[in-house]
């Protein structure tokens, strides 16, 4: 950027005494070529080519680079300066003047007082100049006269400038620049981010869709029966085949609800997900379980814990992990409703826990209440149960996308990001009076009490935002209009 600046013809003045073109030509050469006597120098040896061929009072200009322009600025006379080849004659009849000796050396001699004046007064002037880094003042005087001076950029100046504004248009000018950059590296960064993002998607979608029922993994440390086992012992051979046996079972039978990870190093451990059945409360969700294999298995059942995320969502599910089911023993039972060491197995545990738990009217799993309540009453308080249910299986999604278990990331992610507008549908539906776990088969205003409705629209919002975190699109359809 080159700032101009006029109206300094007077200051020049002295310059119009050069008598001797040739060298005064060689100066001009050098000016043009760039010289500037010193790299810390104003370069003040500039003369005019008007002085040559002088055709209007102000037709002359200097160029200053900003880099020469500093308060060290001094002009570099020679060393020549009052030789004895000074003409005295001369030195009367023109006090103005300055004379050269015999080498063609111009030196300034009865002006000096003069000459410092007109120094200090440019020194002064381009030292309140605050010109930013690469803007280069130029000086009209040492240019070929032009009708107006403009400054580049589009900036328009004739006539003597306010060093103030000199700043003020270079700041300015500097802002666009650096607006206009900064606009194109966001567009190129926000279309790279964009780019990247959307790889990671299909990427993720990519291990989803590809996710196994049954795998076995290493990594076990945050199992919750990892401080269990056979405590560096070697356990029995019929043990090792007997866990080999049920892994074989789960990688050919498991249901495509549920998916499993045992352990290569830790054959006591296995870590279950499943997802709730359609049909109920538990609809869409996912439920985490850790399995531990006694040294005795089978003769005992295995120990399973419930991640429950502090929520107590069914009679069977305990807010602390515990499981209550019959095929454990941690509940009364009859028959081949009990563990049976030689027949039953660790899938027949998981699907259990799936249909029998995960039931379309958990309220009936509590001991009696199926005798207790009965009729209208009953269906009345399982409906109420159910909505109550509902909204603790909600914060068990959001539970559990915010932490999900090791080795099911990919599972989580990508389940949450299909099935997002199916539960925000049927969070709607429910506000509209769908019963709970009806899938919209129920009759609109049929069911819902108003806290119920109440508190799933709270739900909505946390809902939308986790699952567009995680990558579902279109979510904010299902939040409720602002009231006008």
């Amino acid at each position: 950027m080159e700032v101009a600046i006029e109206g300094l013809d007077s200051d020049v003045s002295i310059l119009k005494k050069v008598k001797h073109d040739e060298l005064l030509s060689t100066t001009i050469a050098l000016c043009e070529q760039g010289e500037t006597f010193g790299s810390n120098t104003l370069g003040l040896y500039v003369v005019s080519k008007e002085v040559l061929n002088p055709t209007s009072e102000g037709g002359s200009s200097v160029s200053l680079s900003s880099g020469n322009i500093n308060s060290d600025t001094s002009y570099h006379d020679d060393d020549n300066e009052g030789d004895d080849m000074v003409d005295e004659e001369e030195e009367e009849e023109e006090d103005d003047a300055f004379d050269y000796d015999d080498d063609g050396d111009y030196m300034f001699e009865n002006i000096e007082e003069e000459e410092e004046d007109h120094y200090l007064s440019m020194q002064a002037q381009f030292d309140n100049v605050d010109l930013p880094p690469g803007v280069e003042a130029s000086f009209s005087w040492l240019k070929d006269p032009v009708p107006s001076t403009s400054v580049t950029g589009g900036a328009s100046y004739t006539g003597a400038m306010d060093p103030q504004k000199i700043q003020e248009i270079s700041i300015s000018k500097g802002k666009d620049v650096a607006s206009s950059s900064s606009t194109v590296v966001q567009e190129a960064v926000s279309g790279s981010v964009e780019k990247k993002e959307e790889v990671v998607e299909v990427e993720s979608m990519k291990k989803f869709e590809e996710f196994k029922l049954f795998d076995i993994v290493n990594d076990y440390s945050d199992h919750h029966f990892n401080s269990a086992g056979f405590q560096g012992q070697q356990p029995p051979k019929s043990w090792t085949k007997k866990i080999q046996d049920e892994w074989k079972i789960l990688e050919k039978d498991l249901p495509d609800s549920i998916f499993v990870r045992a352990y290569e190093t830790r054959m006591d451990l296995l870590r279950a997900v499943m997802i709730g059945p359609a049909g109920t409360p538990y609809h869409d969700g996912l439920f985490v379980f850790d399995v531990h294999f006694p040294p005795n298995y089978p003769d005992i059942p295995p120990m399973v814990y419930y991640y429950s995320g502090g929520l107590r969502l069914n009679p069977n599910l305990y807010d602390c992990g515990k499981v209550c089911l019959s095929l454990l023993n941690t509940w009364t039972g009859k028959g081949n409703e009990k563990w049976m060491p030689k027949k039953s197995t660790m899938l027949q545990v998981l699907v259990s826990i799936q249909a029998l738990i995960l039931n379309a009217n958990p309220f009936f799993n509590e001991p009696g209440y199926d005798n207790m309540y009965t009729g209208a009453e009953g269906e009345k308080k399982s409906r109420t149960y159910n909505e109550e249910i509902f909204i603790l299986s909600l914060k068990t999604m959001m539970y559990t996308l915010r932490r999900p278990p090791k080795h099911f990331e990919e599972l989580v992610a990508g389940h949450f990001r299909t099935r997002a507008h199916a539960i925000l549908s049927a969070c709607r539906g429910y506000m509209e009076g769908v019963p709970v776990g009806g899938g919209g088969g129920g009759l609109i205003g049929e069911g819902g009490s108003k806290s119920f409705k109440a508190a799933v629209g709270k739900m909505l919002n946390g809902l939308v935002s986790n699952f567009t975190r995680y990558g579902a699109t279109g979510c904010d359809q299902y939040l409720p209009l602002p009231p006008l």
